[in-house]
C-alpha cells in the first residue's frame, strides 16, 4: 500500500498539474490514496516577485476548486488547504467550508517560499487555532529562502504541541542536516520524502525510528510520469523509494514510511 501525502493540482507560474494527469499517475503507479493541495494559491514566484494581482485567486475559491476535484474522487484523493499566508487569513467562509466538508479535508498547507512568510510569524496564530479546533495537521514546504527554513516550522511546532507538523522536503536544496537534527527534537514534528534523497530518509529511520517520516512526492510536478522520470528523462528518485529502499528497510519500517504513518497522522 502507498499513501502519497504531498501532491498537487492547479495552474500557476510555470506549473500546470491537471486532475487528469494526477489520476493517470496514481493509477499507473499504484498509489492507493493521495493528499492534494492547489498551486493556484502561490503568492510569489521562484525569484521572490509577487504574482500579478490579475493572476491571483482567493484561497477560498482555490479551496472550492480543490474540493470539487476531491469529491469526484473521494476514494483516491483528500484535500490539504493551501493558505495564502502573506495576504489572507481564514475567514468565516473557510471555517464553514471546513465544517461542511471535514471528511474530505486532511490538513492545512503552508508554502513559506511561495508566500515569503515564515510559519513562526505571529500572524499565523489564527491558523493554528483552527488547526487545533479541527484536529488538522499542518504541512509546510521547507527550503529555498530564509522564511522557509525548517527552524521556523520547528518553532511553530514547539509553540503548538497539540498540532502535528510536517516538514515537506526537509529543507529542499540542502544536505538536509538541519531538518534531520530538528526532526528528533519534538514528538509532533515529522518529515516527508518529497525530493529527499533515500540516504536522508534511511538516516532519519536510523536515528529516530520508522515513525517520523511520511512518503510524499510533489506529483505531478514533472508530468504524469513523475514517478518514473524527471523532466530531462533521467530516472525518478521515487523509483528508488519504490524499489531499492525495500532492500534497506525492514518490511515494517517500509510500511510505516509508505502508508502507516500517513494513516496515523492524517487519520486516513
Amino acid at each position: 500500500m502507498i499513501i502519497d501525502t504531498h501532491a498537487h493540482i492547479g495552474r500557476m507560474i510555470n506549473f500546470n498539474m491537471s486532475e487528469k494527469d494526477l489520476l493517470y499517475s496514481i493509477k499507473k503507479y499504484n498509489i492507493d490514496f493521495t493528499l492534494i493541495s492547489n498551486i493556484e494559491c502561490a503568492e510569489f514566484d521562484h525569484k521572490g516577485r509577487k504574482v500579478p494581482k490579475l493572476l491571483q485567486k482567493s484561497q477560498n475559491k482555490v479551496l472550492d476548486k480543490t474540493l470539487e476535484v476531491v469529491k469526484r474522487n473521494p476514494d483516491k484523493l483528500g484535500a490539504l488547504i493551501w493558505l495564502k499566508i502573506a495576504s489572507e487569513l481564514p475567514d468565516e467562509y473557510m471555517i464553514n467550508t471546513i465544517k461542511e466538508n471535514r471528511k474530505y479535508i486532511y490538513g492545512f498547507k503552508l508554502h513559506p517560499f511561495h508566500s515569503r512568510t515564515a510559519p513562526d510569524n505571529k500572524k499565523l496564530e489564527p491558523v493554528y487555532k483552527l488547526a487545533a479546533q479541527f484536529k488538522l495537521p499542518v504541512v509546510s514546504h521547507t527550503g529555498g529562502c530564509e522564511e522557509a527554513r525548517s527552524i521556523h516550522l520547528y518553532n511553530a511546532a514547539k509553540a503548538h504541541p497539540e498540532i502535528d507538523f510536517v516538514m515537506v522536503h526537509m529543507d529542499l536544496g540542502t544536505d538536509n542536516s538541519e531538518a534531520l537534527d530538528l526532526l528528533g527534537k519534538l514528538p509532533n514534528l515529522y518529515g516527508d520524502t518529497t525530493w529527499v534523497p533515500v540516504k536522508t530518509t534511511v538516516e532519519a529511520v536510523k536515528r529516530y525510528g520508522s515513525e517520523k517520516m511520511l512518503f510524499g512526492s510533489d506529483n505531478t510536478i514533472d508530468g504524469k510520469d513523475t514517478f518514473l522520470h524527471n523532466r530531462t528523462g533521467d530516472r525518478s528518485l521515487y523509483q528508488e523509494y519504490f524499489n531499492e529502499l525495500k532492500e534497506i528497510l525492514t518490511p515494517s519500517q517500509y510500511d510505516d514510511l509508505m502508508y502507516k504513518n500517513a494513516q496515523r497522522v492524517f487519520k486516513i
